[in-house]
């Protein structure tokens, strides 16, 4: 019997490449709410049509997780993503963390076109820092580093974070992944609409 590897990034590192890219997906699903709302903000779309036009494609990936055969031009589906990156010259909060949902998702094609082990690693750091950048906001100027470091760590937004990257990397740990198996990780993902920003869809 082979012993538990320990570890975040070592359980990330033993999952088969499937697993890891339903790793990053769940992750993704989280995020895309964030570049809903950055649309909604700068008149462009709702929040609720932007984040299901994104999941349309991130609905794709997770039919090449479960049908391993199906023929799905991702080199496409790559290009369709570009035009929901923010401008370049906005270097806004908002636009950083649309950006972000942007590159989850954009990294969950990539991965199906050419395996990239890292990627994985990539999309739980950039959900985390988003949601550290959010603290790092609202905690405003004058605070030292330490008492950040402390706030950052003990808030209830990141918290929440590593509590769902736990999750979703327990439910692709298991020894087998049924058709409802794969449905609860998808809707894990969605987090009832919630982003990791703690925005939500039903507000």
């Amino acid at each position: 019997m082979t012993q538990p590897v320990s570890g975040f990034r070592a359980r990330l590192d033993a999952l088969a490449p499937v697993r890891r890219t339903a790793f990053m997906a769940a992750l993704t699903e989280r995020l895309l709410p964030n570049a809903g709302f950055y649309a909604e903000a700068n008149g462009t779309a709702s929040a609720l049509d932007t984040t299901r036009e994104l999941r349309k494609l991130l609905d794709l990936v997770w039919e090449q997780l479960r049908v391993r055969d199906a023929k799905i031009d991702f080199s496409l589906q790559a290009e369709k993503v570009t035009a929901f990156e923010p401008a370049e010259e906005d270097d806004s909060f908002g636009a950083r963390r649309a950006l972000e949902a942007v590159m989850a998702l954009t990294a969950c094609i990539d991965v199906l076109i050419s395996e990239e082990p890292e990627a994985a690693l990539k999309i739980s750091r950039l959900s985390a820092d988003g949601v550290r950048a959010l603290i790092d906001l609202q905690a405003g100027e004058g605070i030292e580093q330490e008492a950040l470091e402390t706030m950052i760590r003990e808030h209830p937004l990141m918290i929440d974070e590593r509590d769902f990257q736990d999750a979703v990397l327990e439910s692709v740990e298991a020894p087998q992944l049924s058709r409802d198996d794969w449905r609860a990780l998808k809707q894990l993902g969605r987090n009832e609409d919630v982003s990791n920003l703690g925005l939500s869809l039903q507000d």
